[in-house]
């Protein structure tokens, strides 16, 4: 199957580039996050309060690996790369491109990350979680882009050019 699939760090792009790729690859669009929300009937941030991290990571894991689908991008949530069985399934299914984006821009793209359906342990700071994350998406990627200070149309002429 050939499927582009999206990873990254919340706030890095993965749904408005996927839209765009989507577009000029002629591919359909897949938001995983929204799967999720469909499947479970809650939202990211009721099933993190009502199941707990280690619980929404279990859904997560599970409902991304049966995403079963051809020439689609799937922007995937940024807490993805914690279930390996799904990733490993993405990578069986398509090219896993990792959007790459420095903290400050991350930092400075968040808004509330409660709200967003962030997963994060308490206590833990975005910092924390951002270099937590960092290593298991450099393990998954297939393809990285750095995102830093680039126009979207620029990060999508260069996935095209590169997965040609």
């Amino acid at each position: 199957m050939s499927n582009i699939i999206l990873i990254g760090m919340p706030g890095a792009g993965k749904s408005t580039i996927g839209v765009v790729l989507a577009k000029v690859m002629g591919y359909r669009f897949t938001d995983s996050d929204i799967i999720i929300q469909e499947k479970t009937g809650r939202l990211l941030h009721e099933i993190i309060e009502e199941e707990g991290i280690e619980g929404f990571n279990a859904i997560e894991n599970k409902i991304n690996s049966e995403i079963c689908t051809d020439k689609a991008v799937i922007a995937t949530g940024g807490s993805a790369v914690y279930g390996g069985e799904a990733m490993e399934h993405f990578r069986s299914i398509g090219t896993v491109v990792y959007l790459k984006l420095g903290y400050k821009d991350i930092v400075s793209r968040l808004g509330d990350i409660n709200e967003r359906g962030v997963v994060i342990k308490e206590g833990q700071t975005l910092m924390d979680l951002y270099n937590e994350r960092i290593p298991l998406y450099e393990k998954y990627a297939m393809l990285t882009i750095d995102c830093t200070d680039r126009e979207i149309r620029d990060i999508v002429k260069e996935i095209k050019a590169r997965l040609k």
